[in-house]
């Protein structure tokens, strides 16, 4: 493809050289470069692409795409500059891979909780009523059938391309995604053309990123100002902020909740460890998913499927049918003990987890003792882990502060600064063992039969991030290995 095709959609300062030269393909990382390369030189968090300019043309690039055109430029190689090139690689990347996108029904999920359960049961509920679709997500991506790994909530524009390119290219109809808010901040998905644009709530997280809650709340909002008037915006309006996100969209906006009077309701009629049974829009439902939480992000599923043109009945039937997302509240029933694997790694998500387990023993009407294990990650945001270890202690009989995924930091300091939030009383069903290893086993010592133990924070991650390296670790293999 021509350089001038790349960049018709572009928003051009300058250009030296001939922008017509062709292209064989495009990177934002110098050590991809092939002969024919588009480089475009973006402004990281750590790394400047700028400085590796001179290095990728002597590997052969054709083209460079930067905010700051070099001092010396090669006659070989045509140089674009521009305002901002994390939007203008959005732009590029997909004209590269022929505007995926527009080929594609694309519905994006953002908020802090529920993005990964939301966006994988669309994709599977679209399986079911036997469309092709895709799916960028947290845990794993899909073009149809065939899976791809992840390493962000949200790839970088080059991955996300090509991946819905792959998907017009398998004949897909529809393509779900997450969206977080370093992907909008970052620009990551400039260019795309969305369908669809769901809210599931926006709780304290990405500090060490965002640096304050307003500025991650219009991270957010970013998401929804920038959605086409063609487009919905599916809110909810349960949430305080529900209806600041979509204040300033052109898209038609659509409500969703159980707490109010809104385009699509639900209410819970009966919850337990198995399942509940919902009420949605006048109808009951039963699902496979239990808690409050899941009845949102089941209503957000449903409602996102009528908005994109499907039959509630349909919808509700298929739905039904559906099993949880690995690592989602994810149950291991051994010898009379059931253990809950799940990804809750913010105070809202443990939170809301703990008080579905409560309400399920209320409901059951057995004794039990709830047992809960969970730790911080390292090089995050710190301002959570008090507030982690109080929620645990609040809503469970006995606590287990662990390691989750040290990276760089001192996993001991890690644990201190979660101990910074206990009381004297918080101390007393507190117990401190640094190894998750040893910490998942001694859970699995202290439950009795009829217990509960959840183990929280990581989810269906298979790995343990210690100074850089990943090793492998499985919260649910490890506690079935221990309960047999």
């Amino acid at each position: 493809m021509k350089l001038s095709e790349i960049l018709k959609r572009t928003k051009i300062i300058e250009a030296v050289g001939n922008i017509d030269v062709e292209i064989f393909n495009i990177t934002a990382d110098s050590r991809n470069i092939k002969p024919q390369t588009l480089f475009v030189a973006v402004k990281g968090t750590k790394i400047d692409g700028h400085t590796f300019i001179y290095d990728v043309v002597e590997k052969g690039a054709a083209a460079v795409l930067c905010e700051n055109l070099p001092e010396t430029k090669a006659d070989n190689v045509c140089y674009v500059r521009v305002k901002d090139s994390h939007e203008e690689l959005g732009k590029a990347a997909s004209a590269f891979y022929g505007y995926p996108s527009e080929n594609l029904i694309l519905a994006g999920v953002t908020g802090t909780n529920g993005k990964t359960t939301t966006a994988t049961l669309l994709y599977k509920l679209f399986k079911k009523l036997g469309y092709k679709a895709g799916l960028l997500s947290t845990v794993e991506n899909y073009v149809d059938d065939e899976v791809f790994p992840t390493s962000n909530t949200t790839p970088d524009p080059i991955t996300i391309n090509s991946l819905m390119a792959q998907m017009v290219e398998k004949g897909c109809q529809y393509c779900f995604m997450e969206v977080s808010s370093h992907s909008v901040v970052q620009k990551r998905i400039a260019g795309l053309n969305f369908a669809l644009g769901v809210f599931s709530n926006i709780t304290l997280d990405h500090l060490d990123y965002h640096k304050t809650f307003q500025e991650y709340i219009k991270a957010k909002k970013m998401f929804f100002d920038n959605l086409p008037k063609t487009a919905f915006a599916l809110t909810n309006g349960d949430d305080k902020n529900g209806s600041v996100m979509v204040q300033n969209t052109k898209a038609q906006v659509k409500t969703y909740g159980l707490k109010g009077f809104y385009d699509f309701n639900a209410s819970i009629l009966e919850c337990g460890f198995e399942g509940m049974l919902l009420n949605i829009c006048g109808k009951e439902m039963w699902t496979f998913l239990p808690g409050e939480f899941n009845a949102y992000n089941i209503l957000a599923v449903y409602s996102s499927a009528v908005l994109l043109g499907e039959q509630p009945a349909a919808v509700l039937q298929e739905l039904s049918a559906l099993h949880s997302v690995k690592g989602r509240f994810d149950i291991v029933n051994s010898n009379k003990i059931t253990a809950i694997v799940d990804y809750a790694h913010t105070p809202d998500a443990l939170e809301n987890v703990l008080k579905t387990i409560n309400a399920i023993r209320r409901e059951l009407c057995a004794p039990s003792t709830l047992i809960t294990l969970c730790g911080c990650g390292g090089d995050r945001d710190k301002s959570k882990r008090p507030l982690m270890a109080q929620i645990a202690c609040k809503l469970s009989d006995k606590v287990i502060l662990t390691s989750d995924n040290p990276r760089t930091e001192n996993p001991e300091s890690i644990l201190d600064d979660m101990f910074a939030g206990l009381k004297d009383d918080d101390l007393k069903k507190t117990v401190r063992i640094t190894d998750r290893k040893s910490a998942i086993q001694t859970a699995c010592l202290m439950a009795k039969p009829g217990d509960i133990i959840l183990i929280a924070g990581k989810g269906h991650e298979n790995y343990q991030d210690v100074n850089g390296v990943k090793h492998h670790f499985d919260d649910k293999e490890i506690v079935s290995g221990f309960l047999g």
